[in-house]
């Protein structure tokens, strides 16, 4: 995905193929949040920005940290759906088939809902950055705190549905209870991304 055009991975997003998918959506959502946390932070920097230097080189680094992560889980759900989709096409012709291919997609869908589940942290993490640098943030680039924010709640949304959808194969009874408490915060999230966005849009509207 690194090495794709924008056209090439719309493409492949497009086709009938078990990844990319919404997984790897969630996660570019994730990543292009911290790219424009960062290219904020960029912009606000300089002598008329001096007061707030050490907050904003801090977001800066944990922005430009999370957007190779966040990349990274989208590279990784691309993988690990991969492997959901070849335990689904192991034989099941005998009882010793059925539950070794049972056993196999439950396998695939706990890791297949794990890395949405991270992508949630992450999208927070973001989210975080964003809030900090709504009220310091260069106002020539204040658009880009609210499309940050708003990138953020839906890379979580979109990862929290992911998660929910492999829930239900899901047999390991800690697992289930692992990624539903990691999904438990998203509403919250969400809630929060729409106060940055209003926030900007007031500033924006004066």
């Amino acid at each position: 995905m690194r090495t794709d055009t924008l056209e090439e991975f719309l493409r492949s997003l497009a086709d009938r193929v078990p990844a990319p998918g919404g997984g790897a959506s969630a996660g570019l959502h994730a990543a292009q949040a911290a790219a424009l946390v960062a290219m904020v932070a960029r912009y606000t920097e300089g002598d008329k920005y001096a007061e707030h230097a050490e907050t904003v080189t801090a977001v800066r680094g944990q922005a430009d940290e999370l957007r190779e992560l966040a990349l990274g889980l989208s590279e990784e759900d691309a993988r690990v759906f991969g492997a959901v989709a070849d335990a689904y096409r192991l034989p099941r012709s005998t009882p010793e088939e059925k539950t070794a291919r049972s056993a196999a997609i439950a396998g695939a869908l706990g890791q297949a809902g794990e890395v949405p589940a991270r992508v949630v942290g992450v999208a927070d993490q973001v989210l975080g950055l964003a809030e900090r640098l709504l009220p310091i943030g260069n106002r020539n680039v204040i658009s880009d705190v609210a499309a940050a924010a708003d990138a953020a709640r839906a890379a979580a949304t979109t990862a929290r549905i992911n998660v929910e959808i492999n829930l239900a194969g899901i047999t390991d009874t800690a697992a289930r209870a692992g990624l539903t408490a990691a999904i438990a915060g998203v509403d919250d999230l969400a809630a929060r991304a729409d106060k940055v966005t209003a926030a900007v849009r007031e500033v924006i509207a004066r």
